[in-house]
């Protein structure tokens, strides 16, 4: 059996990227061996330090297409997952694994995508514009935010009574119910 090697690209608190690890701990298929950070005061390089091999780099290595294409070949990496990594993924990269970079967004792409929209942001705009739903997207990266082929969806139900904190926490719940399930059927329907 060919063992896929995953490397985790997260850059704030971690929890999706927690619940990677720990659900890809006993895969005797798919392995989590890299978390990769562009923030050096992450919490989640704390949180996981113990379970899997870490590398920090600054934002000028987050932007070097050809540094991070080498790193992951190196790494022997076949896949890469964005759990919060809040930079762009250089065009080298994504030539390098067009279609082994998967990405979670807190909204209902096509809806509250693109530059600048992660986060807080995302869920502000969602109760700005009185939505009442939300969701998770798992989606391919491409070379336009938030655009790649969308793998899944699922959504929450939201109420009048909703604020941005009630929005985030629904949402997370899904986020972490349905990611790594998400991410493991992909990489096993690749072969």
């Amino acid at each position: 059996m060919n063992t896929k090697r995953i490397a985790i690209f997260a850059s704030g608190s971690g929890s999706n990227a927690i619940k990677l690890i720990e659900h890809f701990d006993k895969s005797p298929e798919i392995n989590a061996v890299l978390l990769l950070t562009n923030n050096e005061n992450a919490g989640v390089l704390e949180k996981t330090e113990e379970f899997i091999d870490q590398v920090v780099i600054n934002n000028d290595g987050a932007n070097d297409g050809s540094f991070l294409t080498e790193l992951m070949q190196e790494e022997r990496i076949d896949y890469i997952i964005l759990a919060g990594y809040l930079r762009k993924i250089p065009n080298e990269l994504i030539k390098a694994y067009p279609t082994q970079i998967i990405n979670i967004h807190p909204a209902l792409l096509p809806k509250y995508g693109g530059k600048g929209m992660y986060g807080m942001k995302v869920h502000q705009a969602v109760l700005d514009n009185k939505e009442t739903e939300s969701g998770i997207t798992i989606h391919l990266v491409n070379d336009i935010y938030d655009e790649g082929k969308i793998l899944a969806q699922y959504k929450v139900e939201l109420s009048p009574k909703d604020d941005v904190n009630t929005i985030q926490k629904k949402v997370l719940v899904v986020e972490h119910k349905h990611f790594s399930e998400e991410v493991e059927k992909y990489i096993q329907e690749q072969g």
